[in-house]
Order: structure tokens, then sequence, then C-alpha cells
């Protein structure tokens, strides 16, 4: 097969404050003919940036609404896309390579022998840890810090519950919200100390951030509230401790999905 001249570009956009994209990801989202985004870019980033003629796609997922794009309807536009010799960017929210089916996405891309970049993003847990005053590693709280998720829980086992309790590193778990009554009470079972701290981010760095602390200690007494159904990050550890002396973001305290209300008529993926 031969080479395609179309080429497609894997970028980061960052965490949600369309400021915080790099500027090597913004010259390709000004420059390219295709745009596949995910949902968790911000909509002003593209609707300000994108060039007029350049078709964008909506890629986006969020189960909990029943939205869902397949995998394999994302790599086909890709291709699709790069073998019409167009430049295709394929923008993720928060960085490019963590947590963000990039491997998927690669494989296809070679198994058609089309032209590659991968631009690294600010992920949501660098994002969340700035916007909030809580620093994800600081001398006498915590030398590590670790990337986690709860999507497939069943297969978590008590070995490593007992290792994320006593564990001295920050903890940091995406796309976990709706498991967090979950996370904790299997934390408190194995006997996490209670002077940790655990921060409930939503919507982090977006004018819509809601940031709630909590303490393990507090946690052991009574339940977690409800919490509205927006991407959220928990950051757990000694360093949550920090939050309250270094906040700086003031926030709005609203209950809005930042994402959905500034979503532009994107289209569908078909």
């Amino acid at each position: 097969m031969k080479n395609s001249l179309g080429k497609v570009i894997l970028a980061g956009a960052g965490p949600g404050d369309p400021d915080l994209i790099s500027v090597k990801a913004l010259k390709c989202l000004q420059t390219a003919d295709v745009i596949l985004t995910d949902r968790l870019v911000s909509p002003i980033l593209i609707e300000e940036n994108a060039k007029k003629d350049a078709i964008v796609i909506y890629v986006g997922k969020q189960c909990s609404k029943g939205i869902h794009t397949p995998q394999e309807d994302i790599n086909e536009l890709m291709v699709k896309f790069a073998l019409q010799n167009k430049l295709v960017l394929r923008l993720k929210g928060g960085d490019s390579c963590l947590f963000s089916n990039i491997l998927d996405e690669l494989e296809a891309l070679v198994a058609n022998n089309i032209r590659y970049e991968i631009i690294p993003g600010i992920s949501a847990a660098f994002g969340a840890a700035a916007y909030t005053g809580i620093p994800l590693t600081a001398r006498g709280f915590s030398r590590g810090v670790r990337f986690l998720t709860l999507y497939d829980l069943k297969n978590v086992t008590k070995n490593q519950w007992i290792d994320w309790s006593e564990t001295e590193d920050t903890l940091v778990f995406y796309m976990s919200g709706q498991k967090l009554s979950t996370l904790t009470n299997y934390l408190l079972d194995n006997h996490i100390n209670h002077n940790k701290g655990l921060a409930v981010v939503q919507q982090a760095t977006t004018p819509n951030q809601k940031t709630q602390i909590f303490s393990f200690a507090a946690l052991s007494k009574k339940n977690l509230p409800d919490f509205e159904y927006v991407p959220t990050l928990i950051i757990i550890g000694n360093v949550v401790n920090l939050h309250e002396q270094y906040n700086w973001f003031k926030e709005s305290n609203t209950k809005d999905s930042y994402f959905d209300n500034h979503k532009t008529l994107y289209q569908d993926a078909v």
C-alpha cells in the first residue's frame, strides 16, 4: 500500500480551559481540514480557532447519558479522511496518551500506512492539581503519584486495595466519580490513614470548576454526598490537606455542565 498524502495528528487539548492547549496543538487546530473532537475538549477552543471550512465531527463519549461513539468508528473516520489526503486532527481532552485509547488509533493508522504525529497535552490531573492548589508531590507530604481508574472495578484485587490504602503516594483516579462511595469504603476498610484527605474536583480548570474536600476521619463517620454527573477527578493523599492554604482559583459553585452547555453544533460521527 502506498503512503497517503494525508496525515493524522493525535493531540491533547488540555483539561478544559481553552488557554491550556499547547502552541503546537493550536497551530494544528488552525490548519486541520478535519477535526475529530472528544467531549472534554472546550468547544470555545474549536469555535475560535478552527478554520471556517474545517469539518468538525463530535466523537465524544458520555456513558451516563448513553452517548457513545464506538472506537471502531473513530478509527474509520481517521483513515477515511487521511486517505482523502486531508490533514486530520484527532483532538483529545487532557493528554493524548493517558487514558485515551490512543493504542487502538495508532494500530489503525499503522495498518493503513498513514502518517501520524503525537502531541502531548496537559492532563486533567495536572490541571486539577494546579487549579486547586494541591501539588501532586510535595516534600514531607508525598514523593510519588499514581494515575489510576476504577473503570474495571471487579479486577481490583485485595492486595491492590491494601497497597492503595497504605501507600504515601498521591492517588489520582480518573473516570471513577460514579464509584466514589465504593472507593472510599474500600480504603476505609483497609485502614487508610485518617489524616489523609480526599478531593473531588469537577470540571477542572473551567469556569464551572467545583472542588469538595473531605477527610477520611470524617468519612469514617458519615457518607459522601451525591455528586453531579460531570467530569470528575479524585485526588487522595496527604497533599489534599494543602488545598485550604494554597487554593487560588475562584469557583462559581454551579452545577451546570460547561462542556454540554457550550457545545457547538458539530457534525455527529456517522
